[in-house]
């Protein structure tokens, strides 16, 4: 179990504040002010925190992506939450963004165990409570980083209250692929060929070998070509499709997870219709066994239902901090 190192005492000092990191503002379009920073979790892996001021805000949105993902794909997202009164913090996970890579081969997303994601949540937690981020704490856990957070919820992380967006509880296969993959993935890790791409997936990372139409992610062009640019401008940011020990963990730490009873957190999870990459049954069974929890289907959204149309982005939002105004 994390334990979650005590509050620091205000005023406190900021020994971060040395160890500054890039922060690409030319592509994140956030509010003003992001900064990021290195951080350092308890193994020693460096990771990348970044987060996003707001004047006189009600609260600091503690935001974990998706696997693939980066702090700067969600400035706009942070944008968002500014103009409705909250800070955001993000995160680059081990082996993504600019965080430490336990593989030569940057394109290939790896991870020896799901449990080293809870020591990069602590790592972020004494960012936020080191650079004094504006209290209370909130998560939002999206694709992969919603089930880092609901393990994180599980061992008791510091928050009011709590949003998923297309949370990877379960992982869209068909019937004949999930045995599959449990077998392939399970002995592949036993004879030592973990570091091994997962089978039909790429080291280029997927917007820049898909076409707007059959992507999974978005509906929205320009939101697609947010994406793209940001990834043209900064391609160490990229990353591609997992190794067989990355899905081997992942399909063992999601089954601990739907074998637990839900957190006692308020909890509104948003789930697009259009959702091809998460199990859709997986989220709604979860929803279903959670107390005071709520299940938000978005008609005509993907994937990436804070990246969709404006007129579901600007509902998403609205949502999204009316829920946390009303937890306050």
């Amino acid at each position: 179990m994390v334990t979650w190192g005590p509050p620091c005492v205000w005023p406190a000092p900021c020994p971060d504040r040395v160890n500054e990191a890039p922060f690409f503002e030319d592509v994140a379009d956030g509010p003003a002010g992001g900064v990021a920073f290195w951080a350092t979790a308890a193994d020693g892996v460096k990771i990348r925190v970044g987060h996003w001021p707001c004047a006189d805000a009600r609260g600091t949105i503690l935001l974990f992506p998706g696997r693939t993902e980066y702090i700067e794909k969600y400035g706009r997202a942070a944008k968002d939450f500014a103009e409705r009164g909250y800070a955001t913090l993000c995160i680059d996970w081990r082996g993504q963004g600019l965080a430490d890579r336990a593989n030569a081969d940057r394109g290939l997303g790896h991870v020896d165990s799901f449990s080293d994601f809870q020591a990069d949540v602590d790592a972020a937690l004494r960012y936020a409570q080191t650079q004094r981020l504006p209290r209370p704490f909130y998560m939002i856990g999206h694709s992969m980083g919603g089930c880092i957070g609901l393990r994180a919820l599980h061992e008791g992380l510091p928050v009011k209250a709590a949003v998923f967006s297309a949370p990877m509880w379960g992982i869209a296969m068909s019937g004949v692929m999930r045995p599959a993959a449990w077998a392939l993935s399970s002995v592949a890790r036993r004879v030592g060929l973990g570091t091994r791409i997962a089978p039909g997936q790429s080291t280029a990372t997927y917007v820049e070998r898909v076409l707007l139409p059959e992507n999974e992610l978005t509906t929205d062009s320009e939101m697609f070509g947010y994406m793209q640019d940001q990834l043209a401008a900064h391609p160490d940011l990229a990353l591609g499709g997992p190794s067989l020990r990355w899905l081997n963990e992942a399909l063992i730490e999601m089954r601990k997870l739907a074998r637990m009873q839900s957190p006692a957190y308020p909890c509104v999870t948003f789930l697009g219709t259009d959702e091809t990459i998460v199990d859709t049954d997986r989220v709604r069974d979860r929803m279903a066994r959670w107390p005071g929890g709520r299940l938000e289907v978005v008609e005509g959204a993907r994937h990436e239902v804070m990246m969709e149309a404006p007129a579901i982005r600007t509902r998403i939002f609205d949502q999204i901090c009316a829920h946390f105004d009303a937890h306050r």
